[in-house]
C-alpha cells in the first residue's frame, strides 16, 4: 500500500477493566500488552503513536520501553471523548486523521491500520472510516456480541446493530449460507452478512463534533456509540479488511489464547 498522508495513532488504555483489571499492563511473552499493542501500530505508516491514559501505572510502562504517552482526564465517557482530547492538547488540525487502535489488540495487523486510514483521506463525503469481515456461520450472525454493519453501494454504513441484519426473511435454516447464494452478475455475493471490525479512523472535526453531542437514543440502546454519528448525519465509510483481524482481550482465556498463538509464531 502506497502511502502519501500522515496520520496518528491514538491507544487508549484504561488500567481498570471490569473482566480483567489491570489489562494494559498484563504480561503477554514478556512484554506488557500496551507495548504489544503500541509495537504492532508503530509497524504501521503512521507518522506518530501516542497512548492515552488517565493511569499513572500505564504512563510509567510506556515511558519506560520508550513509547509516547498522553494523560488525560479520568471522567470521559469513553474512548472516543479521550481521542478528542488528544487532538486538542496536541492542536491538531481539523483534517488530520487519528485512527484509534484499542490497547486490548496485540495482534492487531498493521496494514489494516494504514488501510482504515488511507481509506477515510480518499472519502471526504465520510467523517469517520471503519472496516468489516464476512459472518460465516449461524451461530457468529445471531450472537449479539458480535457487531453486524450493512451497507449501501458506495461502501457508506446504512446501520450497525447486535441483532442479525440483513435479515433473510425467507430462508429459516441456513441463513448466512442463503445470503451469500444471492449475487449479482458484476459483483458476486451482494448481502453476505459483514462483521464491524472496531478500529476507526477519524477526521479531528469531527471528533470534535462528537464530544457536544449527546448520547444518541439508538446508541444507547444498541449500547453502539458509533450509532452517535450516524444519528447526527455523519457518514461512515466501510470496508473490508485486508487482512484477518484476531479478536482483542476481554477475559482470561483470551488472554491465554493469544500467549498461546505467540509461542507458536516463536516456534
Amino acid at each position: 500500500m502506497s502511502f502519501t498522508m500522515d496520520f496518528t495513532v491514538v491507544i487508549p488504555a484504561r488500567f481498570s477493566s471490569t473482566r480483567l483489571p489491570g489489562k494494559p499492563l498484563k504480561d503477554i511473552a514478556g512484554k506488557s500488552m500496551i507495548q504489544r499493542v503500541y509495537e504492532q501500530a508503530k509497524k504501521s505508516q503512521a507518522g506518530q503513536v501516542i497512548v492515552a491514559t488517565d493511569d499513572q501505572r500505564v504512563a510509567d510502562e510506556v515511558r519506560g520501553f520508550g513509547g509516547e504517552v498522553c494523560m488525560t482526564s479520568a471522567d470521559h465517557q469513553s474512548g472516543t471523548d479521550r481521542l478528542q482530547e488528544v487532538a486538542s492538547q496536541y492542536g491538531f488540525s481539523d483534517e488530520h486523521i487519528i485512527v484509534n487502535v484499542q490497547g486490548d489488540e496485540p495482534l492487531i495487523p498493521p496494514a489494516v491500520i494504514d488501510q482504515v486510514a488511507e481509506n477515510l483521506a480518499g472519502c471526504q463525503a465520510a467523517g469517520v472510516a471503519t472496516l468489516s469481515e464476512p459472518i460465516e456461520n449461524d451461530a457468529d450472525f445471531s450472537n449479539p456480541n458480535i457487531v453486524k454493519v450493512v451497507t449501501d453501494n458506495q461502501g457508506m454504513a446504512l446501520y450497525f446493530s447486535r441483532a442479525p441484519v440483513p435479515w433473510p426473511r425467507d430462508h429459516t435454516e441456513n441463513r448466512v449460507k442463503a445470503m451469500g447464494a444471492v449475487t449479482d452478475s458484476v459483483t458476486g455475493p451482494v448481502t453476505v452478512p459483514m462483521r464491524h471490525i472496531g478500529i476507526y479512523a477519524y477526521r479531528v472535526a469531527t471528533l470534535n463534533h462528537f464530544i457536544t453531542w449527546p448520547v444518541a437514543p439508538i446508541e444507547a440502546l444498541e449500547c453502539l456509540e458509533q450509532l452517535r454519528f450516524m444519528w447526527n448525519s455523519i457518514r461512515i465509510h466501510v470496508a473490508e479488511a485486508m487482512a484477518p483481524v484476531p479478536g482483542g482481550v476481554d477475559t482470561d482465556e483470551d488472554l491465554q489464547r493469544v500467549i498461546d498463538l505467540l509461542g507458536k509464531e516463536s516456534l
